[in-house]
This record gives structure tokens, sequence and C-alpha cells, in this order.
């Protein structure tokens, strides 16, 4: 469908000219299609964490001394988080490379549609894909591994926020990283190398416990380290408290390290973002 198609159905909505919000769910809508007429995209991102969970769970599966918890339980809101940020910051940062480098972008920006629509389309598949994602990863989680659900509404809310935060920030990060890769064909390699990175210095694929400090402290300047800890801390026991840096969830830090990742990770979009190439002019 094209973006002029798009406006005119947006158009016979609201009985007159679309707006930013009414285009951006119908480009939400468009780009959700074109993500599951993706065959092996689906299979790929929706079977990854769950794949990745199952191998590490079952090395991994000793109780953990003094925490209450098995190491295969430690994995579940690791991945979770990890998940967050791959159908977050990795999409993002290199579709819209690719978009770029194969000229969408360009054609997009000079039709009638509003910037911020095509933004909100992308937000729209992101938060699609993060939520039935996240969803398939507490099912195995409480069906596999005993992690069991919050029954106390305060968990739910702070689930609730953590998510929220976690998936703007990365999500603004994935934006802002994705003008940087010269081409299309380097899009997967830039932005999957410091993703890589980060899953090892933020407790995702390694123990908290048994990470050095200095790791962790560079894990701690990024959010996902924040976004697994804030998970552990909405999905595991109190008693599993022990095995964090600080010995505690620190809830509100890790709602303060968000929060300030999505307001720098706007700036980093405002200031870096391009609609084609440099070589373009």
């Amino acid at each position: 469908m094209t973006t002029t198609a798009m406006a005119t159905r947006a158009r016979a909505r609201t009985g007159g000219l679309p707006g930013a919000w009414a285009l951006g769910l119908s480009r939400g809508a468009l780009e959700i299609k074109q993500f599951f007429r993706q065959r092996d995209q689906v299979v790929f991102t929706f079977s990854f964490p769950v794949v990745f969970l199952f191998l590490f769970a079952a090395i991994f599966h000793d109780d953990v001394r003094g925490s209450g918890v098995d190491a295969s339980q430690l994995y579940v809101p690791a991945m979770m988080a990890s998940g967050i940020m791959s159908t977050s910051f990795q999409s993002l940062g290199i579709s819209i490379a690719v978009e770029r480098d194969e000229k969408v972008l360009r054609r997009l920006r000079g039709t009638p549609m509003p910037p911020a629509a095509y933004f909100l389309g992308k937000i729209w598949l992101v938060l699609f894909t993060g939520v039935v994602e996240t969803a398939i990863l507490l099912f195995a989680g409480t069906a596999f591994y005993g992690v069991r659900l919050p029954s106390d509404a305060s968990r739910w809310f702070d689930f609730g926020w953590i998510f929220v935060l976690g998936l703007t920030g990365c999500s603004l990060l994935g934006i802002a990283i994705s003008s940087v890769p010269k081409s299309a064909k380097s899009a997967s390699s830039v932005v999957v190398l410091p993703f890589l990175v980060l899953q090892f210095v933020s407790g995702v694929y390694i123990s908290i416990d048994t990470i050095p400090d200095w790791m962790l402290n560079v894990g701690a300047l990024f959010p996902l380290k924040w976004l697994c800890q804030g998970l552990r801390g909405v999905f595991l026991p109190d008693s599993a408290r022990v095995l964090e840096q600080a010995g505690s969830w620190e809830f509100g830090k890790v709602a303060l390290v968000l929060a300030a990742w999505c307001v720098g990770g706007l700036v980093l979009c405002l200031l870096t973002f391009r609609w084609k190439e440099r070589r373009d002019g």
C-alpha cells in the first residue's frame, strides 16, 4: 500500500485531512502486515530468545546458593529483556538503515505524510512484536522453569513501566544507530556487535554475580543491564536480590536510568537521523 493510499483511507475515516496519529496507525498496520508476510523473519524473531532460553537453562540448571532460585530461572527475565531490545534496538537499527539505503526513506520524505507518522508506524510494530515475544517467554518461564507470575498488582505495575521505558529507550537508540551504517550490507554488523557485547556485560548470558565489577559498571551505562535487573525484580523472589551488584532491585534507579535513556535517545535521534545517505547530498 502506498503512502497516498494510506492517506486516502485515513482521510475517509476521519472525514478530513489525516493527521500524524491517523497516518501512524495506518502505517503501523502496514508494517505489521509486511512483518507477517516474511515468515522466516517471524519464526526467527519469536523463536530466537526461546531457543536460547532452553539452551542456557539446559546447560546451567543448578541452584544458585543463597538466592532461592536455580540458574535456569535467572535466564527467563534475562532473555525477556534481551528479546525486548532485539525487537526494538536491533530490529529498528537494521530495518531503517536498509530502507535508507534502498531510497525508501527519501521517497517517503517527498510525500505529504508527516515524518512523525513513519516513526509511529515503527513504534506500533515494535510494540506488537515486543508484547508477543514477551508473552511467549512468560509462558515458557512459568510452564517449564517454575517462574511465578506476580500476584501483587504493584509488581504488574512495575512490569508495565519497565517494559514501556525499556522498549521506548531501546527503540530510540535503534533509530539513532540506524544512521551509523554506510550501507544496507553493513547494517547487521554495525548493529548486532554492540548488542551482542551488551548482552554479555548486562547479565543476559552470564549470571550477574559472576561478571567482574568493571564489566557491570560498563553495562550500567546502557539500558539493557537495568532492563534485566528490573525484570528480575518483578518475576523472581526477593531472596534473589543477593545476586545483584547492590544487593537490591533498585527500582528507583532502574526507572531513572531507563527514563534518562528515553530522553537521551530522543536527543540522539534529533541530532543524527537522516532521510537519505550522505553521498546523496
